[in-house]
Order: structure tokens, then C-alpha cells, then sequence
């Protein structure tokens, strides 16, 4: 009984940490429904522990704790694999990003380079010309 109350407690806190996070806009929402749904599973395994006692019957493990520990494992390799996909898209937005701000770097310095080269041909022109006598 113990156990219960404090599988329902933990999954409480998990679901109420998540909520916080959403609303204070330190969450995702794309990564918040993934432990949203994390949070309520284990809020129903909690809450029914039998559930899995018979998932694991039906899927052949001798020990629940089992069942737990492959979906566990399951579960960490897709969030590594999804945030390395994240990550390579985000390396090749901020390459691509480097690339075109160098571009208009490049651009920017030779306007610039340009105007001074003008103002100086123009400069060059006032002080050529004859002063006119008033």
C-alpha cells in the first residue's frame, strides 16, 4: 500500500514538474507531450499495479521490474535518437546561417569600401577645382 501511495505521489510530482515547465515556457510543447504521456503511465501503473503484472505475463517476462527496465531503455534510446536528429538539424541551420552572414560581411565591407574609394574621388574634385572670387 505504501508502494502505491508513493508511485501515485512520484507520477504527481513528475506530471506537476512538466506542467510547470510548460507554462513557464521552459518546456516544448513537442517534448512535453512525450513526457506527459510518460507522466500519466506511470500515474496508471501506479494506481493499477496488476496492469503490469499482466502486461509483463502477456509479453513473457518473468519480472515485472523487467518490463520496466526494456520499455525504460526503449524509451531513453528514441529521446537520444530524437534529440540527435534535433541536433544535426540545428548544426546544419547554424552552418548555413554562418555561411550567409559571412556573404553579407563580404558585401557589407566592399560597399563600404566602395564609398570610400567615391567620397575620396569626390573630396579630390572640390579641392581640384578653382575657388571662385566673391
Amino acid at each position: 500500500m505504501i508502494l502505491t501511495i508513493a508511485g501515485v505521489c512520484f507520477a504527481l510530482l513528475v506530471l506537476a514538474i512538466i506542467i510547470t515547465m510548460l507554462l513557464r515556457r521552459q518546456l516544448r510543447e513537442k517534448y512535453a507531450t512525450l513526457w506527459l504521456v510518460i507522466g500519466v503511465a506511470v500515474l496508471i501503473l501506479a494506481v493499477f499495479p496488476g496492469l503490469l503484472f499482466g502486461l509483463s505475463d502477456v509479453l513473457g517476462f518473468e519480472v515485472p521490474s523487467n518490463l520496466l527496465f526494456v520499455l525504460s531503455i526503449v524509451l531513453l534510446v528514441g529521446v537520444a535518437l530524437h534529440l540527435s536528429w534535433e541536433l544535426s538539424r540545428a548544426e546544419e541551420e547554424i552552418r548555413r546561417l554562418a555561411e550567409e552572414s559571412a556573404i553579407s560581411r563580404g558585401e557589407a565591407e566592399a560597399l563600404s569600401a566602395r564609398i570610400t574609394r567615391l567620397e575620396g574621388v569626390a573630396g579630390r574634385e572640390e579641392s581640384d577645382s578653382p575657388k571662385r572670387r566673391s
